[in-house]
């Protein structure tokens, strides 16, 4: 495989995990963004923890969530627990935020 075949192949990997986003972000109302991931739940639960050397770090368990991964064969994952000392962000969605442009330039749709 030539070194342009697989910038194809990411390239329509990437637009069609985008397709897949833009067709589920309407089911969920909280997006959770970690430094290794970015999923989609309608249930998070994050806890602040302290490590017995004084640490502060993150646990954050999702249900029923959505992984932006191109390389997982299956997007659709029934629990999450990730533990972090890194940030989290967790946002609430608004309706507004969930209608995606139609036909905006450099954007399928």
């Amino acid at each position: 495989m030539s070194a342009e075949d697989l910038e194809k192949y990411e390239t329509e990997m990437e637009l069609q995990l985008y397709r897949e986003y833009r067709d589920v972000v309407g089911l969920f109302s909280h997006v959770v963004e970690t430094e290794r991931r970015f999923y989609l739940t309608n249930s998070v639960d994050l806890q602040v923890r302290t490590a017995d050397n004084g640490e502060v770090f993150f646990e954050v368990t999702m249900q029923d969530a959505w992984v932006w991964d191109m390389y997982r064969p299956a997007r659709f994952v029934k629990s999450v627990r990730v533990v972090t000392f890194k940030d989290v962000n967790i946002e609430e969605l608004t309706k507004a935020e969930l209608d995606l442009p139609e036909g905006r330039p450099g954007l399928p749709g």
